[in-house]
């Protein structure tokens, strides 16, 4: 509930700056005071020097002090609308002011304050037109009298905010309403979320101070200081929502499930057909050693494409099998599902036989429960989650269903994390009677600063090693615009297949007449961003507009679809006699489970595929990629892709086909993905390459709950201060009674919706 102190910043801005200015500032997003304090200058102008008008030169930004001499207005001759024109004068010399406008009276609120006789402060570029200089839409300030004109001199090197504006408000009104706000708070007005020992300990001023600062600085390091304070308040406020539900989570009741010997993992353990990494080991002795205390454990798995999670995620379920417990793993996709029954009961063999002809003494069942399953099939797999008959049970959303009910859930294990929300990860835990451990997995590597932000609640682990054997992977760039270097792609793809080898030819749709980002399997990173004008502005404004023009340049050809390139690969004369498979999200799950299974025997040893295959697929015999349309993808989902091949004893090739130009980001990016394996340091580039706007979100943009002004790309060092200042302040003060400001300012701003945003990155 918000504090009687502070209902002023609740105040709808009509009653504050009036109706006509805070109809058009509730277009740009503020609605009421406290809105319209956060809306921050986009950047910071420069009144120039004060100058006579006999120094000026074209081309300058200046700032004159001088009195209108007189005034006009008068219609244009070629086209509609009308011109204001003012003459000012310093006594000896003068100077013209242009004003433009739809209509002479959309220009009466200047003919009114430049009267003849005014002196007042102009600002702006000196230009000339018919050998005149003037001045185009200048800001200006009528002086009443001689102090108003000494304090306007005094503010003549002090920076000038410059506001997102719009059509129906521009920068000057927007400072204006904000200073009739501003001059209203005083200290007990405004709340303080940054606890005072926090303050103290950074070196931070108070947030009345910051924003007076952000909104009226007197120099550059005032908004230096400021956007330090409220870099560390966005923060703060966030990592301590984080912290507050990594507390409530671990308050929980939870049953331990500790190590037991001579039990389905060490059997499992003994029959490993390979040795475990180091880090595989290190990080298994975490999770085991967590998931025995009867504290829940939340985790976060991260890990090369190859580095083994499965196995780390496998061992851990079997420790809780182990104990009368079950496990369930929650996949994104159908095919995800599929790709890991198949993994483990291969990797359990007799141990997931329990009560079958053969299976092991001491074993459990695996099962597997997804949308498309027949009425008895999917009878039967509930039958066996609810008995306990299957200790790991595999799943899509499917498993979140009202109906499906396990006997004893003591470890939910999701994959590719950012597929999934907050609300679908609980929704599985609530099937569990008491809290069960929680492992969330992605193959996407995560930046330091982002697993920060975005998965504030967890503890992170990462495996970065890969396993022996890997013989390594070779990118190449091809430029589609080269014919030859094409072909030469399709014969490379032969000699594979006549090697023993499989080939996946990747596309971003799949069909022709399909919308470029039509298909729901294309990742939400599918980066067509080199259509939008990243500008400074734009990022300092919080996110990408909405819609965007295209960039200038030679249109681009449409995107490779599936059915259309396997029509073509059918025809290529180097293919003759290659059978050539299709796959896509799209078909039904036997077709699709019928292609990879033609793909992984060979009997169709090219694959046409679009996305659906990024994550999961693991088939040792693919040794080439051939990547389609290459610079319309993410650097991560690239790396993702690349991942499906060199997964055996045999070297990968992944051949990267582009219409980029040459020096066009699209092409930097592509060329940065050839340039590097190294899934930790692409992930860094995306982030360098995307910037805040994508990294946060557009969603975000405009909201009180944005990240305004914290970097999660460079404020690392904030970031950190702020997640341990949060939850030291958590764990002695659970509900926050000693910052009843931090409370009120959290409930504020951070609503579910932006808590599940924040946890899909």
């Amino acid at each position: 509930m918000v504090s009687d102190r502070h209902r002023r910043l609740d105040r709808p801005l009509k009653l504050a700056v009036g109706p006509k200015t805070a109809t058009a500032l509730e277009k740009l997003g503020p609605t009421t005071t406290g809105g319209l304090l956060r809306y921050y200058p986009r950047r910071y102008g420069d009144r120039g020097k004060l100058t006579t008008l006999r120094d000026l030169g074209v081309g300058e930004h200046v700032t004159v002090i001088a009195q209108v001499a007189g005034s006009s207005v008068r219609a244009m001759r070629n086209k509609r609308g009308a011109i204001l024109t003012a003459t000012i004068t310093d006594g000896r010399d003068r100077l013209t002011l242009t004003f433009f406008g739809k209509s002479a009276g959309t220009l009466s609120f200047h003919e009114r304050r430049l009267r003849p006789g005014i002196t007042g402060m102009f600002t702006g570029t000196v230009g000339e037109y018919r050998g005149t200089l003037q001045l185009t839409h200048p800001d200006y300030e009528p002086f009443e009298d001689l102090d108003e004109e000494f304090a306007a001199v005094q503010k003549v090197d002090w920076p000038v905010p410059i506001y997102p504006a719009g059509a129906s408000i521009p920068s000057w009104r927007i400072a204006t309403a904000v200073q009739t706000v501003l001059t209203a708070q005083g200290p007990q007005d405004v709340p303080e979320p940054l606890p005072a020992a926090y303050r103290e300990e950074h070196g931070l001023v108070g947030v009345l101070q910051a924003l007076h600062w952000l909104h009226e600085p007197h120099s550059m390091g005032d908004v230096r200081r400021a956007q330090d304070r409220m870099k560390h308040e966005e923060a703060f406020v966030l990592q301590t929502a984080l912290a507050q539900r990594r507390a409530a989570m671990r308050s929980r009741p939870t049953m331990a499930r500790p190590l037991r010997m001579g039990g389905i993992r060490e059997a499992f353990e003994a029959r490993l057909p390979f040795e475990l990494t180091a880090g595989q080991r290190e990080v298994g002795a975490v999770v085991a050693d967590e998931i025995s205390e009867p504290v829940p454990m939340q985790r976060l798995l991260q890990g090369e494409v190859g580095s083994g999670k499965t196995v780390v995620a496998l061992r851990a379920m079997l420790q809780v099998v182990d104990t009368g417990g079950q496990a369930a793993l929650l996949a994104p996709t159908e095919v995800l599902a599929q790709q890991h029954l198949r993994t483990i009961t291969a990797l359990l063999g007799p141990l997931a036989e329990a009560g079958m002809l053969g299976g092991a003494e001491h074993a459990t069942r695996v099962t597997l429960l997804t949308g498309s399953l027949s009425a008895p099939a999917r009878r039967k797999a509930l039958a066996a989650a609810a008995s306990g008959e299957a200790g790991i049970v595999i799943g899509t959303h499917a498993l979140l269903s009202e109906n499906v009910q396990l006997a004893d859930l003591g470890l939910v294990v999701i994959d590719e994390q950012h597929r999934f929300g907050v609300e679908q990860r609980d929704a599985l835990r609530a099937k569990a009677d008491g809290t069960p451990h929680l492992l969330v997995m992605t193959a996407t590597p995560i930046p330091r600063t982002v697993a920060m932000t975005s998965f504030g609640d967890l503890e992170t682990s990462t495996l970065s090693e890969l396993p022996a054997g890997r013989a390594g992977i070779e990118t190449v760039v091809v430029p589609a615009g080269k014919p030859a270097w094409v072909e030469r792609a399709w014969q490379r793809i032969r000699e594979e297949v006549d090697g023993g080898g499989r080939a996946y030819v990747v596309c971003p749709r799949i069909t022709a007449t399909e919308t470029e980002q039509g298909e729901e399997e294309m990742a939400e990173d599918a980066d067509l961003l080199d259509d939008l004008p990243f500008t400074e502005d734009l990022i300092a404004t919080g996110g990408l507009p909405d819609a965007a023009p295209r960039a200038s340049g030679p249109p681009r050809p449409p995107l490779a679809s599936v059915e259309e390139v396997a029509a073509l690969l059918r025809q290529v004369p180097a293919l003759d006699g290659v059978t050539i498979g299709e796959m896509h999200g799209q078909l039904p799950t036997d077709a699709k489970d019928a292609a990879m299974a033609a793909f992984a025997s060979g009997a169709a040893p090219v694959l046409v595929s679009t996305t659906v295959i990024e994550v999961g697929v693991d088939v040792p015999a693919a040794t080439v990629m051939v990547i389609l349309d290459a610079d319309r993808f993410g650097l991560s989902q690239l790396h993702q892709l690349r991942g499906r091949i060199g997964r055996g004893t045999k070297p990968g090739v992944c051949l990267a086909v582009t219409t980029a130009q040459k020096d066009s980001r699209a092409m930097a990016r592509v060329q940065a993905f050839a340039g590097t394996t190294d899934g930790f340091r692409l992930a860094e580039l995306d982030l360098q390459m995307r910037k805040e706007g994508d990294v946060l979100g557009a969603a975000q943009a405009g909201r009180g709950s944005s990240l305004r002004l914290l970097s999660v790309t460079k404020d690392v060092e904030i970031i950190t201060a702020a997640r341990a200042g949060a939850r030291a302040l958590v764990e002695r003060d659970p509900a926050l009674a000693t910052e009843p400001d931090l409370a009120e300012v959290l409930d504020a701003s951070i609503d579910e919706e932006t808590a599940e945003f924040l946890q899909r990155f």
